[in-house]
């Protein structure tokens, strides 16, 4: 098997684990939680997301890795995990608590959309091995990422639906 297809396979495949691991074990309790501590804990799984910023350290990736890849990459994660952690720092200012997992989720999302365009346009399946310790974070936090961002999605449109057919306004202020 070519390392195209090596890579190619454990990226797609990487989604199969965590969708299960969600459906078994934290949809469940995301789902029992109260809007606010759901996203507060998806949040900080994401304020991780400075790891990334090893997409610019050699000796950590290949000197041969596209630098179009790298940089984009590396400061998409670093600006995600900020403004995670920004959200986690603010849960007394609900308001800019609300705001800033809006503004993290929305980055993390066109981060990973970006990189994956990214990841297309510089042929990062060929060289794969070039992104040495990297591989595993694309490969296993990756999925990971873009599951738990549309996670907080849902659980942010439904506590506004939960909301309007309350009446109450504002269930994400609360």
């Amino acid at each position: 098997m070519s390392s195209q297809t090596v890579f190619l396979t454990h990226l797609v495949l990487g989604y199969v684990p965590w969708l299960l691991f969600l459906g078994a074990y934290i949809w469940p309790r995301l789902n029992a939680m109260d809007h606010f501590d759901a996203q507060r804990a998806i949040a900080a799984v994401h304020s991780f997301r400075v790891i990334g910023l090893a997409f610019l350290l050699p000796g950590v990736v290949g000197s041969s890795l596209p630098a179009g890849f790298a940089t984009f990459a590396a400061y998409g994660n670093l600006a995600t995990g900020v403004l995670a952690m920004l959200a986690l720092l603010a849960i007394r200012i609900r308001p800019l608590f609300w705001l800033l997992v809006l503004a993290f989720n929305l980055v993390g999302v066109v981060d990973i959309a970006l990189d994956s365009y990214h990841a297309v346009q510089v042929n990062l399946p060929a060289v794969a091995g070039e992104l040495g310790g990297m591989y595993a974070f694309l490969i296993i936090y990756m999925p990971l990422q873009m599951i738990s961002h549309l996670t907080a999605f849902y659980l942010l449109a439904r506590s506004q639906m939960d909301a309007v057919s309350s009446g109450v306004g504002d269930a994400a202020g609360s």
